[in-house]
């Protein structure tokens, strides 16, 4: 049991660092310290960055999966589910505007170093594409359904990308009205 609550306290700060420094800017030391263990203790858990790697992503597809299983239970419709997906930018908005997206970032980054995690790394999206694309599906919008689910994807990346690079607090506030606004007039209009 204390073997499996080091493990997941290293696989925890390890996904901490990995948003706020980068997966490449973020060594064993700096995992090792923020966790307080030795590196033989750290070593015994993991041999090599990638296996911590792996760890951070199947740990993120397991939250993104319990987060969108709580807002199928607790939002009684697919508009409401949709919307709970695009607020998650309010939630996050001080993290988002000092360091991005946390799933955007991870993705962009193992893109540029031709990582060999960077397909697992997408499924962080793809979980997200096919889940609203669910939701469209849902409310009707058939074909389109994933058209609408990409282009919310697509613009919520693009919010996240420049709240982080223009500090403006009102930004993502003014964002997310537009595309709850968005959502609403594309559901009055489909029916």
């Amino acid at each position: 049991m204390r073997d499996k609550k080091t493990r997941d306290q290293i696989v925890a700060a390890a996904d901490q660092l990995f948003y706020q420094q980068g997966y490449e800017h973020t060594s064993f030391a700096h995992i090792a310290d923020a966790v307080q263990i030795s590196r033989g203790n750290f070593y015994y858990h993991f041999k090599t960055k990638d296996e911590i790697l792996a760890a951070v992503i199947d740990r993120r597809m397991a939250n993104t999966q319990a987060l969108l299983e709580q807002w199928e239970r607790e939002a009684e419709s697919p508009e409401e589910r949709i919307r709970c997906f695009i607020h998650i930018l309010m939630m996050n908005r001080t993290k988002i505007e000092r360091y991005g997206c946390p799933v955007g970032t991870l993705c962009s980054e193992l893109a540029k170093l031709d990582h060999a995690s960077k397909d697992e790394a997408n499924k962080l999206f793809t979980l997200f594409r096919s889940w609203l694309g669910k939701q469209f599906a849902q409310l009707g919008f058939g074909k389109k359904a994933d058209d609408m689910s990409m282009h919310i994807l697509a613009r919520s990346q693009g919010v996240a990308t420049l709240a982080n690079a223009f500090p403006d607090k009102k930004f993502i506030e003014r964002e997310v009205e537009q595309m709850c606004a968005w959502i609403a007039e594309s559901v009055q209009a489909n029916n």
